[in-house]
Parts: structure tokens; C-alpha cells; sequence
């Protein structure tokens, strides 16, 4: 179990689904941010919907009495063709933020877009770039097993650079890579 300081926050990340979750915990201390934890909840194998909802809602509290988190940043459903789908991906998000909210945490809401311009400078960034920015700012060990797992972190560093980028050393810029680069010279490795 992981306790929160006075001075630190703890932000749970989700990446809602119903055949996988993924979910990021993120540690910050002053200017410091700190990976805790990353993963994914795999639900395929359960059949009845409503037993992957009940699952969600019960890994969604574990993490959050298990890493003391004190907010939860959450990525939002992106709009598809599939009508069914989009469905079962609101409600798998809506069971995780009933979640957060039974232990008294205020939920965020980012879209896709939003999570990717915060965290690459690039709303239109793959997958796979996010993947990689983030393993360059927290060193992850290893690369998770899927994006799932890494889009649920980008949520968490999301938030933060939504609410302190000044308390990490980051200017607020919305002119893209070459504006950030301008603001943030000591971020560039040569």
C-alpha cells in the first residue's frame, strides 16, 4: 500500500473498455512525477456484460485504496461506427467514474485527442508515439504489454499538465513541437 503525503498527489488513469482496462497510477511530488503502477484489467473471457461491469467497479476501487489515489483522470469514448460498441465502452467508463466516486475522487474527463496534443504535442500523435513520450519522461522499465495500459498513463500525465505544468518545469504552449521547444530548451536532448 502506497500513502500519500501532504504534499504529493496520486492520479489513477483509466483507459475505460469491457475487453481490456487499461489504468496508469502516477505519483507527483513538487515538480517530480513517479510511474507507481500500469496495467491492464483483461475481461474478455467473461461472458455476461454485467459481471465485466461488476469486475470493473471492483479493480477500479482496489487501485484507488491501494495506491491512495486522491484523483482520476479518464479518457473519454470516441465516437465510432459501431452503435453497440460505443454503448458498452459508455458504460464500462460510467461503472469506473461510479467507482471513483463512491471513494469520494473527483473524476476528469480528457478525449483522445486532448490526452494526445497533452502529452506529444500532437493531437493526431499514434498510439505508439504517446507510448514512446512516455516512456522517455517516466523511464519506464518496460513497455506495457498493450496501448491500453499506456493510454491510461497518458490520461494521468494529462491531468497534471492540465492543472501544474509549471510545477514539472513545462511551459503551457499551444503552438505544437516547435513552440514547445522555444519554451522549453532544457527539455531537448542534443
Amino acid at each position: 500500500m502506497h500513502l500519500c503525503t501532504v504534499d504529493s498527489r496520486i492520479i489513477l488513469g483509466i483507459d475505460p473498455g469491457t475487453n481490456l482496462l487499461g489504468y496508469g497510477i502516477v505519483e507527483i511530488k513538487g515538480k517530480d512525477m513517479k510511474l507507481l503502477g500500469v496495467g491492464v484489467v483483461k475481461l474478455a473471457k467473461l461472458a455476461d456484460h454485467g459481471e465485466k461491469l461488476h469486475h470493473i467497479y471492483e479493480k477500479i476501487t482496489g487501485l484507488i485504496d491501494g495506491f491512495s489515489a486522491t484523483e482520476v483522470a479518464i479518457e473519454a469514448p470516441f465516437y465510432g461506427k459501431n452503435v453497440q460498441s460505443m454503448l458498452k465502452l459508455g458504460r464500462a467508463q460510467g461503472v469506473a467514474i461510479a467507482a471513483a466516486i463512491s471513494k469520494d475522487l473527483k473524476v476528469y474527463e480528457y478525449s483522445p485527442k486532448k490526452i494526445k496534443q497533452s502529452v506529444t504535442g500532437n493531437g493526431n500523435a499514434s498510439k505508439e508515439q504517446v507510448a514512446s513520450m512516455l516512456y522517455n519522461l517516466l523511464k519506464f522499465e518496460t513497455l506495457p504489454e498493450t496501448t491500453d495500459a499506456t493510454d491510461a498513463v497518458a490520461a494521468a500525465v494529462c491531468h497534471f499538465f492540465q492543472f501544474s505544468p509549471q510545477e514539472f518545469g513545462i511551459k503551457k504552449s499551444t503552438g505544437g513541437w516547435k513552440q514547445f521547444i522555444s519554451d522549453n530548451p532544457n527539455k531537448v536532448k542534443k
